[in-house]
């Protein structure tokens, strides 16, 4: 389903209604470019779950954990992770459970690795400075 969002706030709204459907085991993972509203979107995910909206880019610490009301929301960025040791250094694949969703910012960079877990895909596209076109396969809203 393709969605277009006019603001943050709308961006946030988008995926705060993806984060109330997340039942655990999920890995999310966005393709866009730079400040195309993959954090933004994490954070609408975050407060979907009852995580609050605390969240930032994960870019220097790799991984970022929110605990929502029943499951934690691990947000990973994989900007510098093109190889299957720099996927397994991350400790990424200890953080795969059903109490957990994973969303993964920079997914593209993991072709071929994170494949087979995918269960939601979402492209952002950075349109003009404040229009985004969203597009979220796997589930539906």
């Amino acid at each position: 389903m393709i969605y277009i969002s006019n603001s943050p706030e709308e961006t946030i709204g988008i995926g705060q209604r993806l984060g109330a459907l997340m039942k655990g085991g999920e890995i999310i993972a966005y393709r866009g470019d730079l400040g195309a509203g993959k954090t933004t979107m994490t954070r609408g995910i975050a407060l979907g779950m009852g995580a609050g909206d605390c969240v930032s880019s994960p870019t220097f610490a790799i991984v970022n954990e929110y605990h929502g009301a029943e499951l934690t929301l691990y947000h990973f960025d994989m900007y510098r992770i093109t190889t299957p040791e720099a996927l397994e250094a991350t400790g990424f694949y200890d953080y795969i459970s059903k109490r957990s969703v994973i969303a993964v910012e920079w997914s593209e960079n993991t072709e071929g690795l994170l494949d087979e877990n995918i269960t939601v895909d979402i492209r952002t596209d950075k349109d003009d400075p404040d229009k985004r076109t969203i597009e979220i396969t796997g589930i539906d809203l």
